[in-house]
């Protein structure tokens, strides 16, 4: 089967997991990092594709196997509802307070609220993108995003943000090609980007481009 972006599936929850993972590091690999490598998914993936499967989107290497992901939300509001609500209680018996090296990362988890911030009242939906370093720089990223956008214009949405790691270079110079902008936001350890949810440039010559 040829490569393919294809819906998300349960099946692919191990893989998604495994992939955050890889890349958690600001891009780079953080296996070893805290005290399990399945930490990071918990709080930067699973909630996603468990929680809104429907705006889950993984490159697909052809043989079934996912090797990259776009996932997100609608609706941050709602979103951060459901992880106090849902996701919270869900993950309590295993995301326990104990090795220091999680200390931060737990905190960020207890506290989804962090992620509403009046200035992205104008882009209520948000994202998270990640492949695998051998399949970066061959156009999926780009083919993701479009499919990610797509689901959220067949949603009525019309804007999208997201925050990352300023020392990320390659991923904010990815996103200023996808027509991402810089928002003034201050915020130690992050920033913050958005966008419409049109099509990307060059995609629909119909559309005028911003």
């Amino acid at each position: 089967m040829p490569v393919a972006i294809r819906a998300y599936r349960s099946s692919d929850l191990d893989a998604v997991y495994d992939i955050c993972a890889r890349t958690g590091d600001a891009g780079r690999d953080a296996r070893g990092k805290y005290s399990s490598d399945r930490l990071l998914g918990d709080i930067w993936a699973a909630p996603y594709v468990v929680l809104e499967p429907e705006h889950a989107h993984v490159l697909d290497d052809g043989s079934g196997r996912p090797v990259g992901y776009i996932i997100g939300t609608a609706d941050t509001a709602t979103f951060v509802e459901r992880y106090r609500n849902e996701w919270l209680p869900a993950t309590a018996d295993r995301l326990r307070d104990g090795d220091p090296r999680d200390e931060l990362m737990l905190e960020l988890h207890r506290s989804p609220e962090r992620m509403l911030l009046p200035v992205l009242d104008d882009y209520p939906a948000h994202l998270h993108i990640d492949l695998l370093p051998e399949w970066q720089g061959r156009g999926q990223g780009r083919a993701l995003m479009a499919a990610f956008l797509a689901g959220l214009r067949a949603a009525g949405v019309s804007g999208v943000h997201l925050g990352m790691a300023p020392d990320n270079h390659g991923a904010r110079a990815f996103y200023r090609r996808m027509g991402f902008r810089d928002l003034p936001i201050a915020e130690p350890g992050a920033i913050y980007l958005a966008r419409d949810t049109g099509p990307l440039a060059g995609e629909d010559q119909s559309r005028p481009r911003r």
